[in-house]
């Protein structure tokens, strides 16, 4: 049986490390999309202007095939790549993690460096909520009005909500179902064979 579940945060969270007169705050968030990451981005930019870097990782998509790993300026590897580690060492995604580095004045050196992006990433992770979601398949059925009751009966068996339903002489709704059900589910439903499925 593959697995159809991932991890990620239920909402956001802070982190703080200090090292040598250095602050690094870290931000973790839960994000979908590119586009949350850049805002998230871009309003600690302006929260945060007078910090020294801004540097971030974070992945995205259940199978995680989505990353990136920043270093706004650090030398290179000493920065996104922690905060990345410490984003696998969790198994998250969905998941963006901006670490905040106000400058003390003692360089601390690349080893430095990395280890207080990754304990900063660590502490914002620590004091998160992480939940277990599924990867979900939507589809769309279509029938008509006389096999109304089938299919609710097929929902029900499968403890699925209607979405989006339109009942008239011509009904469709849709369902929301874990990927590891959806085989099943749509075989049962082929065997009503009145009923139309497609994948949305």
């Amino acid at each position: 049986m593959f697995d159809d579940t991932y991890r990620t945060l239920a909402a956001p969270s802070e982190g703080l490390y200090k090292e040598k007169g250095s602050k690094f705050l870290a931000f973790a968030y839960p994000v979908r999309t590119l586009d949350e990451v850049k805002a998230h981005l871009e309003r600690l930019r302006k929260d945060y202007f007078d910090a020294r870097h801004h540097c971030y990782a974070y992945i995205l998509g259940p199978r995680k095939d989505a990353f990136r790993a920043n270093d706004d300026g650090e030398p290179s590897g000493t920065g996104g790549r922690p905060i990345h580690g410490q984003l696998l060492s969790a198994d998250l995604t969905d998941t963006l993690i901006v670490v905040v580095r106000y400058f003390g004045g003692i360089l601390l050196g690349a080893s430095g460096l990395a280890n207080a992006y990754k304990t900063a990433a660590r502490d914002a992770i620590a004091h998160a909520t992480i939940v277990e979601r599924t990867i979900d398949v939507r589809y769309r059925l279509a029938f008509a009005y006389e096999a109304m009751n089938d299919v609710m009966r097929l929902l029900k068996d499968y403890d699925l909500k209607p979405l989006n339903p339109q009942y008239d002489l011509r009904c469709s709704l849709e369902v929301s179902i874990r990927q590891s059900e959806s085989v099943r589910f749509y075989d049962a439903v082929a065997d009503l064979r009145t009923v139309e499925i497609t994948t949305v």
